[in-house]
């Protein structure tokens, strides 16, 4: 069953995702609305002050020749007559005994107010009136009845002037500061109906923009999250059924689109290394089975191939029996040669080495295969370079390399005749491009050697890479200079990258070292014995350096062409030729000739390289160091 089907729904990732991103949609524009209607509110209401202030200024202005005369009827008139606007909820004056002496509405004239009272208590502290106040300090907003609008009141201190105390009509004392007050109030109904409206509109915008940005977040969350992780649950459910031929489709650029890439390379990788683990099995099981082989094979094939060759000669007058006979004995040889392939594969071992003339040792297996080469007509071309210094090698190995390079060039040129030509010379080369990385660690000594993932047939040096948003391994390769690196994750030029140990993701950039081509970071790997391994951490260029093998200058080294005019190789399997079991013969061949080469090569610390060309021939190349 799809596991991805068998998750609840409100589990799903993408569903937390829209839930999330929807809450936090819902806080910021609930904050926004929030804070624009109180900005409206205290707008109005600001503007609402501002006129409620001019007003009782003008009021004030207004009734102030009246009250220096004392013609109450006139200032009287004048309150009533601006109280009159719909928008005015009371104009009144009160003297400084806090009794009114004026009002719009004639019941409240005379009544007093209580000093004390929280709405007096701004201008009248213990007693004491304050001269000047704010505008603000002096406003105040109130419902005068629970079932009423809201009002807005201004208080306006009248202050004695000169013009008050010496005035002939109604002197005032010089020592008083206030003489009265003027209160208007102005009702709020207007402002708070413009309030309601601007709350239900910033409501409605909220809801709809919530649901707005929902809808685009899941219709975008359901193509860029959901599609993709369900193509990835799907991918990993086939991968644990066992196919790990399943290739995801392109999922795009974005990090869902690496992960995708990443995850074909790893099911690729899977499947290399699960050849490679029953290759090792099946190396394993011939290893054992090679102990009692010679035994168990080898003896019942000498009988078999005695007593044929022996009533082959008996039969001499009989030829459809000798030709029943002539299968025997050829098929006989073949599994000897078969066996013989098995032991040699099973047993290679760490060669003895002395110093050896490799010339001679060439012309050795000459002498072994001339019978083969005379037989298919083929003539071979010796070029030696009679001045090649003797070498620290095996000679029974180096020879059995040379042996299985003859015979598989025997094979390939077949009966119609051919040439083979070996050429050996003397170069010096560089370490870099030659010398074979085979031990690497990290500063807490765990081995970074991989396996698993080889690079020209080579276990590579696996590190952990981080780039920004991106984690995978990066895959070195393990020949010095080279640079045939291996990206798990995708690398673009100017980013930081990050290296560390896949085991204990230690770091392994160098803070005291600057790649001297980009500037860049420096990686330091430690290669056992011989010193560190140090190159560009930002992979701007192939900048790599070993001092310790830098030190020792260019290295000598005895070359080894062998050059066949047989049929070539297809290039698509060049990769392939040094990998055991693998063989275009067919049933002819066993596929190890060429894995035992390439082990004996690389364990005298040697290179072999191959070139060849369908219908035309085949070069290998062989250089072996001279220590």
């Amino acid at each position: 069953m799809n596991g991805f089907n068998e998750i609840g729904f409100f589990k799903k990732i993408g569903l937390k995702l829209i839930l999330v991103v929807s809450l936090t949609v819902v806080i910021i524009i609930g904050v926004y609305s929030y804070f624009k209607i109180k900005s409206q509110s205290d707008a109005l209401l600001a503007e609402v002050e501002r006129h409620a202030n001019q007003l009782s200024e003008t009021v004030k202005n207004s009734t102030r020749y009246g009250m220096l005369l004392n013609q109450r009827e006139y200032v009287d008139e004048i309150i009533k007559t601006i109280g009159k606007d719909p928008a005015i909820d009371n104009i009144r004056i009160y003297n400084k005994e806090g009794e009114i002496i004026y009002s719009t509405n004639p019941a409240d004239v005379g009544k007093m107010l209580d000093k004390k009272a929280e709405s007096c208590y701004a201008c009248h502290t213990e007693n004491k009136p304050l001269e000047k106040l704010s505008t603000k300090d002096r406003t105040r907003i109130f419902k005068p009845q629970e079932n009423l609008p809201r009002v807005m009141g201004i208080i306006n201190p009248i202050y004695n002037e000169k013009s008050c105390y010496e005035a002939d009509c109604h002197a005032h004392p010089e020592n008083a500061s206030v003489l009265g007050v003027l209160d208007v109030t102005i009702s709020l109904a207007e402002v708070d109906k413009q309030i309601r409206k601007n709350e239900i509109e910033e409501f409605l915008f909220a809801i709809i923009s919530i649901a707005s940005i929902g809808i685009i977040i899941g219709l975008f969350v359901k193509r860029w999250v959901d599609k993709p992780v369900k193509e990835l649950v799907k991918a990993t459910n086939q991968i644990a059924a066992g196919n790990l031929n399943y290739e995801i489709k392109d999922l795009g650029n974005d990090e869902l689109g690496y992960l995708a890439k990443s995850f074909n390379n790893m099911t690729k990788k899977l499947h290399e290394t699960q050849q490679q683990l029953l290759q090792s099995d099946k190396m394993a099981l011939l290893g054992k089975l090679a102990a009692g082989v010679a035994h168990e094979i080898n003896n019942p094939l000498t009988g078999v191939l005695t007593y044929s060759s022996y009533l082959l000669k008996r039969t001499k007058d009989n030829p459809e029996l000798q030709e029943d006979l002539n299968v025997i004995v050829r098929e006989t040889l073949r599994s000897r040669e078969i066996v013989k392939s098995l032991l040699d594969f099973a047993r290679q071992s760490t060669p003895k080495k002395n110093l050896i003339d490799v010339n001679e040792v060439i012309n050795r297996a000459h002498t072994v295969v001339s019978n083969q080469l005379s037989i298919n007509k083929i003539k071979l071309i010796k070029e030696f370079d009679e001045t090649l210094p003797k070498i620290t090698a095996d000679a029974n190995q180096i020879q059995q390399v040379i042996l299985n390079l003859f015979l598989n060039a025997i094979d390939a040129i077949g009966t119609d005749g051919g040439t083979i030509t070996i050429k050996t010379s003397q170069t010096t080369l560089p370490p870099k491009g030659i010398v074979h990385i085979k031990a690497a660690l990290c500063p807490k000594n765990h081995n970074l050697i991989d396996n698993d993932h080889k690079i020209g047939g080579l276990p590579s040096i696996k590190i952990k890479m981080k780039t920004d948003g991106n984690e995978g391994f990066l895959f070195l390769d393990p020949i010095y200079g080279r640079a045939k690196h291996y990206f798990g994750i995708p690398v673009e030029k100017n980013e930081a990258i990050k290296l560390s140990c896949p085991v204990c993701d230690l770091s392994l950039i160098d803070k005291n070292e600057k790649c001297p081509v980009c500037g860049g970071a420096v990686y330091k790997i430690e290669i056992p014995t011989q010193g560190y391994l140090e190159g560009c951490a930002s992979f701007k260029d192939d900048w790599q350096r070993w001092k310790e093998v830098d030190e020792e200058g260019d290295k000598k080294f005895v070359e080894i062409q062998f050059t066949d005019s047989g049929c070539g190789i297809p290039q698509e399997y060049i990769h392939k030729i040094f990998e055991p079991f693998f063989t275009t013969k067919g049933q002819k061949g066993t596929g190890l000739g060429l894995s035992v080469v390439w082990g004996i090569i690389d364990n005298h610390n040697g290179t072999i390289t191959v070139q060849s060309e369908v219908g035309k021939g085949t070069t290998f190349s062989i250089k072996l160091p001279v220590e």
